[in-house]
């Protein structure tokens, strides 16, 4: 039988996934706060101030991040007018482009084999970490294509082309316009390992080459850096060249995570191919054959990363995501040399799971009704089942085993996906406070946020000045100060929260939000101290 992901096919499945999962996550979900809207708002208020050089955030000069994805998300604007859906198409694009680069990467890697790649990007695109954050607006992904375009330099310039000099320097340049200096924790190991991976290689010539793109990189970040400084004074410059790095690394060790975190999610984060034995047997088999030369790139550059991630406690698992085309393109290569179509473990986890969904929606996990706003409907989890017992079939009858899992996989993320959108979209979907806050503020009243404020309305509310962030007795001074003012507030127990006058009131990540008059506010925080 042929395979549908021995050749190009396998590209084209693996970006028809991806549509499908982006239509999916439009469809089901609101840009998520705190941390996609807060992107989002960002890219709004350089928009609105006309200045592309310096993010802003509420107001305030924002030097977390590089300003790259934010200027993709302004080429958008500008050709199609500001709007909510473009911001969320970037990072499929991107993890589109990821996918053809990985699919590259393999040809190149391993010539003589050319239905790798196709492999190669079903497996990558069905990982469900991929999936999440390819429809995420995170800057991950994206770091992760230039991630993959600075191996296709690396290996150009391992085979004695300069120009893969040129083009590692120019990954590491817009990958640090992009998320920072750790582009260089992603792509620096593997070229220090390169006479393990490319015996033959001329030591002085090699390391030579890499500093000259090192210099690219640096010339290209400070083409941004330096006129951004300039223009967003002091602060903003001492931030952005030296304190962003300092905070990072000072916040990163504050999180005391122990160094085998990342293990037992790993399970979770590559469904369905960690759980699958087939991967593992192939794997085993692959050792007794030894590597070569592709296998070895794989491992230089995803070992190195992955034990550097492990130290650092501060972990997040969108860490990950730049390492996960290098394993999928080494699962790919160790299947190539067995065949194994039976997928039942996956299957019967990803059947568990839709038992799990039936459940919730008949009611009998109790403690969901005190942690979502309504009840999911049954028909995701049925699907589910459904689609489970398809793949252990079709993978008893010979149907490829790369395809079978990376429909699976998607199939897992979409169904949750539309499971989930009735009992969370309600504590997360901010649009109508943020509208609510707009016409506070055209009304020519001002707005606080009693609590730290992460910008997550700015850009849904289309707002056109900063919120008022105030906390503790500084929000009771600015009460008696401002009579007519409104106030964002945020309760935990909600159990009253039909009897506050608010001139808007919902649900917010397992509390509420009310917009309410100063005088109501007062009330609420003589409530709060009693």
């Amino acid at each position: 039988m042929r395979n549908p992901d021995s050749s190009g096919h396998g590209l084209l499945l693996s970006l028809l996934l991806l549509a499908a999962l982006t239509a999916v996550a439009l469809l089901t979900r609101p840009l998520i706060p705190i941390d996609e809207t807060r992107y989002v708002s960002a890219a709004w208020e350089m928009w609105l101030r006309g200045d592309f050089l310096v993010p802003f955030k509420n107001g305030e000069p924002y030097s977390h991040k590089p300003p790259f994805m934010f200027w993709m998300f302004h080429a958008g604007w500008a050709l199609f007018g500001v709007n909510d859906w473009w911001p969320r198409l970037v990072l499929p694009l991107f993890s589109a482009g990821a996918l053809l680069l990985t699919y590259s990467l393999a040809r190149r890697l391993w010539p003589q084999r050319v239905g790798l790649g196709g492999q190669a990007a079903l497996v990558l695109v069905s990982a469900q970490l991929w999936l999440l954050f390819s429809t995420s607006v995170m800057f991950d992904v994206m770091l992760a294509f230039w991630v993959l375009f600075g191996m296709h330099g690396v290996l150009a310039a391992a085979d004695g082309k300069r120009r893969g000099f040129v083009m590692l320097g120019i990954a590491i340049g817009m990958g640090v316009l992009t998320k920072g200096p750790v582009i260089l924790l992603n792509l620096l190991p593997v070229t220090v390992l390169a006479l393990w991976w490319h015996p033959g290689l001329t030591w002085g010539r090699w390391f030579g080459g890499v500093g000259l793109a090192l210099l690219l990189g640096t010339a290209i970040a400070l083409l941004w850096a330096i006129p951004a400084g300039q223009a967003g004074g002091e602060a903003y410059r001492n931030a952005i060249f030296w304190g962003q790095t300092a905070d990072r690394m000072v916040e990163s060790f504050a999180h005391r995570r122990p160094f085998w975190w990342y293990l037992p999610l790993l399970p979770l984060l590559l469904f369905p191919w960690f759980v699958w034995p087939g991967l593992w047997k192939a794997l085993a088999h692959h050792r007794k054959l030894g590597l070569d030369r592709g296998t070895r790139f794989c491992l230089a550059w995803m070992l190195p990363v992955f034990i550097a991630f492990s130290f650092i406690s501060g972990k997040q698992p969108h860490y990950l995501v730049p390492l996960f085309p290098a394993l999928a393109l080494l699962a790919a290569r160790v299947l190539a040399d067995r065949s194994n179509p039976r997928v039942g473990l996956p299957a019967l986890l990803a059947a568990a799971l839709g038992g799990v969904l039936m459940l919730a929606a008949s009611g009998q996990i109790a403690a969901l009704h005190d942690q979502v706003a309504a009840l999911p409907p049954l028909w995701p989890g049925v699907l589910l089942v459904l689609l489970a017992g398809a793949a252990w079939v079709a993978g008893r009858r010979g149907v490829s085993p790369v395809l079978n899992l990376a429909v699976l996989g998607a199939a897992v993320l979409a169904l949750v996906q539309m499971a989930a959108m009735r009992s969370i979209d309600p504590l997360y979907d901010i649009k109508p406070m943020a509208l609510a806050i707009k016409q506070v503020q055209d009304e020519g009243l001002p707005v606080a946020n009693a609590a730290r404020y992460h910008a997550q309305y700015q850009f849904l509310g289309r707002l056109e000045a900063p919120l008022v962030e105030l906390q503790g007795t500084e929000l009771t001074r600015w009460l008696a100060a401002y009579p007519e003012a409104y106030v964002v507030m945020y309760l935990k127990d909600t159990q009253n929260l039909d009897a506050i006058p608010a001139r808007h009131k919902q649900a917010y990540r397992g509390g509420a939000a009310v917009l309410v008059d100063v005088k109501t506010a007062a009330s609420l925080l003589a409530d709060a101290t009693d």
